[in-house]
């Protein structure tokens, strides 16, 4: 079981408070390379805008540095938001990235914004491009990455004739739809949106038509993960990523705080109802606590890949929750 289900990294490249950009990026770099020896199978980075706790904006600059630190894991874009861009821009820097590491990039797109209404009208200059062209813009950036056809007026170089496998990412049925009618691997954001997850992947496998780049669905499924030695100390630093859920609800998002102790006595209904409906999708605790929770996660979803995040403050303390999810996950593999 923990064999057939491979595991794989979901990084924002997290900016912690007293920290900067600079510093998240060199972690990023050193968490990936930590992942590629561990055996997580891909490294994936997000965008996100006017984030002051992200620091993956320049989601395929970031990519390139990973990619470029590292030698054998997948990475990748989970995602890029693509009503943000023209699908030519992004046939071009994943053509690119697809050119330098072959083999090894994949382009996740979602069609939210990744950020506020202003923001996103200050990276468009207009809301004509919106979310509502999605279908059409997954559509037009697939094609760029098709061999060039004689007379085709507009292509994509690098991009054309190169191998990159396109997932759509949703939190919400409509991508499962998507994914399903175009036959492409699905994404599912369990790790903040958990209430549609069995609806969106029943729909998913249900309706999915099989394609050139898929004979059968593919499911990957988000699940926030802090691990730490007791249970105590996970709880402890998951209050970080807690917080942090809380203030970006309530519209305060800033860098990522450090943990607190006892954080969830503190809280008021409304705050705890938050926690439990955004963040239901997460194990907490010691390995014999993740081994139990990855093993009931994975025969209640029947998901065919993990994307573990985990939000903590602490770099050392973050590579370690990966460290023991991974051993967690080698371990069910060989009892399997």
């Amino acid at each position: 079981m923990g064999a057939m289900t491979p595991l794989s990294v979901l990084d924002l490249s997290p900016i912690v408070e007293g920290s900067d950009a600079a510093q998240s990026l060199r972690n990023t770099l050193d968490l990936a390379r930590h992942a590629e020896r561990w055996g997580y199978q891909r490294y994936w980075l997000a965008e996100h805008h006017n984030s002051p706790g992200i620091a993956s904006a320049a989601t395929a600059v970031v990519i390139g540095h990973v990619a470029a630190g590292t030698s054998t894991i997948r990475v990748g874009a989970g995602g890029i938001m693509l009503p943000n861009h023209a699908p030519l821009v992004i046939a071009e820097q994943f053509g690119t990235l697809a050119s330098l590491f072959p083999g090894r990039i994949d382009l996740g797109v979602g069609r939210a914004p990744g950020t506020d209404q202003l923001t996103a009208r200050a990276l468009r200059r207009n809301l004509a491009t919106d979310a509502d062209h999605f279908p059409q813009d997954v559509i037009e950036l697939m094609s760029y990455f098709l061999p060039a056809q004689p007379g085709q007026q507009v292509r994509a170089i690098p991009g054309a004739g190169l191998e990159v496998p396109v997932w759509i990412l949703g939190s919400s049925l409509f991508g499962a739809q998507l994914a399903a009618a175009l036959g492409l691997p699905y994404a599912f954001a369990s790790h903040f949106a958990p209430a549609d997850m069995e609806q969106a992947v029943m729909l998913y496998r249900s309706r999915f038509q099989p394609s050139e780049r898929l004979a059968a669905p593919r499911v990957m499924l988000g699940l926030n993960v802090c691990a730490a030695d007791t249970d105590a100390e996970a709880r402890r630093l998951f209050s970080s990523h807690q917080q942090a859920l809380i203030a970006r609800r309530t519209g305060r998002r800033g860098p990522l705080p450090p943990p607190l102790d006892d954080f969830e006595s503190r809280l008021d209904p409304t705050a705890k109802l938050i926690l439990r409906e955004a963040l239901a999708c997460s194990i907490v605790g010691s390995p014999d606590t993740v081994k139990r929770g990855l093993e009931a996660f994975i025969s209640q979803t029947r998901t065919d890949e993990i994307m573990v995040t985990g939000h903590i403050f602490d770099h050392a303390a973050r590579l370690r929750s990966y460290e023991i999810a991974a051993q967690v996950h080698q371990a069910l593999g060989k009892a399997a």
